[in-house]
Order: C-alpha cells, then sequence, then structure tokens
C-alpha cells in the first residue's frame, strides 16, 4: 500500500482533497494563509477532523480573508469560541488572529507571502528521492529552516512538522506516490527540481506492495 492510498481510504472529503487540493501549486496569498492555519488547527489533531470542520472555520474566519482577521478583536473571538462545530482552542484562535498580522508583515517586506515561501524553492516544487517510492518524513531540513524563520517573525504554532504538513499540502513539496496520478499531473504542469533527501526525521515507509 502507498502513502496516497492511505488517503483514498479514509473518507469522501478527504478523497476530494486530495484528488483535486493536496500537493497542487499555490501561489494566492489567501489561499496560502489559509493552508497554513489548517495545519495550525490541527495540531494535535486528525487531519479527518480539520477537513470535516473547514466550512465551519471558513464561516469563523471570513474565508480566510487575513487582512480581517489582523483586525478581529476579543467579541471576534469569543463569537469564534461559540460557534457550534468549532475546535475549542482559545490559544488556536488567538494564534490565528495574531499570524494573521504576522503575515501582513510578511507581504509588507516581500510584496506577497508567495514570493516569501517560494524564494526556499526558487519557485519550484520539489520532488526528493525517494518520497514518490513512499518514503515520507514527517519533518526535513527545509521545514526546519522555514520554521525557524517563522518564529523568528513571530508566528505560532507553526513547528517543523507542521511546516512539513503544509509545504506538502500547497505544493512546494510533492509527496505523492510516483502511481499516483496527482504525482505526474503536478510534474506535469508545474516546474519541478529534484533533489536528495534533507536531514529528514522519523520517516515512515509507505512502500507500495
Amino acid at each position: 500500500m502507498g502513502y496516497c492510498d492511505y488517503w483514498n481510504n479514509t473518507s469522501t472529503a478527504n478523497i476530494k482533497y486530495h484528488n483535486e487540493e493536496w500537493g497542487v501549486p499555490v501561489h494566492n496569498d489567501c489561499r496560502l494563509f489559509e493552508c497554513l492555519m489548517l495545519e495550525v488547527l490541527q495540531c494535535g489533531l486528525n487531519w479527518q477532523i480539520i477537513i470535516n470542520k473547514r466550512t465551519i472555520f471558513r464561516r469563523c474566519f471570513d474565508n480566510f480573508d487575513f487582512n480581517k482577521i489582523a483586525d478581529y478583536n476579543e467579541q471576534d473571538n469569543e463569537r469564534i469560541m461559540h460557534t457550534e462545530g468549532m475546535v475549542k482552542s482559545p490559544h488556536k484562535i488567538a494564534a490565528i488572529i495574531h499570524n494573521a498580522q504576522k503575515f501582513q508583515n510578511i507581504r509588507t517586506e516581500f510584496g506577497s507571502f508567495a514570493a516569501y515561501l517560494w524564494a526556499y524553492t526558487n519557485n519550484k516544487t520539489i520532488l526528493y528521492d525517494k518520497h514518490s517510492d513512499g518514503y515520507i518524513p514527517v519533518s526535513n531540513g527545509l521545514s526546519v529552516r522555514i520554521s525557524n524563520d517563522l518564529k523568528k517573525r513571530g508566528f505560532k504554532y507553526v513547528g517543523p512538522t507542521t511546516i512539513y504538513s503544509y509545504l506538502q499540502a500547497c505544493g512546494i513539496i510533492n509527496d505523492h506516490d510516483k502511481n499516483c496520478p496527482r504525482y505526474h499531473y503536478i510534474n506535469a504542469h508545474f516546474p519541478t527540481i529534484r533533489q536528495p533527501r534533507d536531514i529528514e526525521q522519523q520517516i515512515h515507509c509507505f512502500v507500495n506492495e
């Protein structure tokens, strides 16, 4: 069983996400913010919970409009906390508001968050050695470097594991199986670069039988 097979053995929502979004390069700042905040919300939780509550999150956070979120006040915090179905974590809610402000700072410095993020890979999606064969880490050197920089800039809930998942989700890294149609779709439609494995931690082996 390969890595992508595990996606396809979960739920309809997960399958749709895998088949339409996961790993496709994102250059729109609003979408990049949403992807990052979904990973923030996932910390300590199962991804299935997050994907099932995505509509609720979008309603709570104005479709992840970071400019609106950056101006949220205590009343917004309370509104979100009391929304039915919302993840009841005041720390994560506060972190998303805080991160929206830091997100704006990066946009001011670099022109866009996309310009900041994609500069790490020279605007190319990375194909790491052995990943398409099912050897997937929970973090690596790139996620550590980006995590450290975001932390220095004041972001919260952005550890190396969270950032690695983020890089997978928004297409900085293509971790689809080589037998997955999405692996070939991404490689055919977007610029890629092959690189050796990079200080990988906790490698899980999803080897096709």
